[in-house]
């Protein structure tokens, strides 16, 4: 399963988003620090889910973060984060 598989099956359990978006941006990152060659190490997610009701954008942020620990732990170099609720998703 590829990394992008595995953030959007975690996400998607864990969160329940109404839309999910995840970018690729690897390729941007060529010869920069932690990228890979095969890809997958940079990432830009759009997470619009109702559980961010009342959360901070911290909050939202370290929910996410939580999630996909292992991924961060792993070949992912850095995730860019837009959470939003359903209201804020406009």
């Amino acid at each position: 399963m590829t990394i992008s598989a595995r953030i959007e099956q975690k996400l998607t359990a864990a969160l329940t988003p109404s839309r999910l978006v995840i970018n690729d941006d690897s390729a941007r990152h060529q010869g920069h620090g932690g990228h890979h060659p095969e890809g997958e190490s940079h990432f830009h997610l759009t997470v619009v889910s109702a559980l961010f009701e009342g959360q901070s954008r911290v909050e939202r942020h370290r929910m996410v973060y939580d999630i996909l620990a292992e991924e961060l732990a792993g070949r992912v170099h850095a995730i860019g984060l837009r959470t939003l609720t359903p209201a804020e998703d406009v």
